[in-house]
């Protein structure tokens, strides 16, 4: 069987965290080459209302598994939000991967069918519309919002670091 859902999830999931990661080691070779401390940038943030890198990065990978396996008709685990430094960044990004990695193709199978219900009081929504219309969007939202962290920090990024590898996904 065909599954739709999943072509359109789990391969941009990957796409993004994997650019993700790239943008922070390049962000933490940037600050080595400046003398300053890498993991300070975590704390960075664009607005004071707005979460900081580390923030960033905790809900891309929120929103990745998440949506991985509420459309599978899992229970996403839950991580704590905890990371302090970059290797504990790289850590979450790695651990989001490799849960996405586990949900079986087949489980999307019948994704198309499912209704997804969020822990935040909204009604309920039809899986489709919550993959492009919430759990993209907000992907991108976060790993963009990181970029342009970094790029406020400056840290030489261009379009195709936000890309990563789009290719071979």
């Amino acid at each position: 069987m065909n599954a739709p859902l999943y072509d359109a999830s789990v391969p941009v999931f990957r796409q993004m965290l994997d650019a993700l990661a790239d943008l922070l080691r390049k962000g933490e070779a940037h600050a080595r080459e400046r003398g300053l401390d890498p993991d300070a940038m975590l704390a960075t943030r664009l607005a004071p209302d707005m979460l900081t890198l580390v923030g960033q990065v905790q809900r891309a990978s929120d929103h990745a598994k998440g949506a991985a396996g509420r459309l599978a008709g899992l229970e996403p685990p839950p991580f704590a939000d905890d990371e302090q430094t970059l290797a504990e960044a790289y850590a979450r990004i790695s651990r989001t991967l490799d849960y996405i990695d586990t949900v079986p193709v087949r489980a999307f199978d019948r994704a198309a069918e499912r209704t997804i219900t969020l822990p935040f009081g909204v009604p309920p929504i039809p899986a489709a519309r919550y993959l492009y219309g919430f759990a993209l969007p907000s992907l991108f939202f976060h790993v963009t919002t990181a970029y342009a962290i970094l790029r406020h920090r400056g840290v030489p990024l261009g379009k195709r670091d936000f890309l990563g590898n789009y290719i071979s996904n």
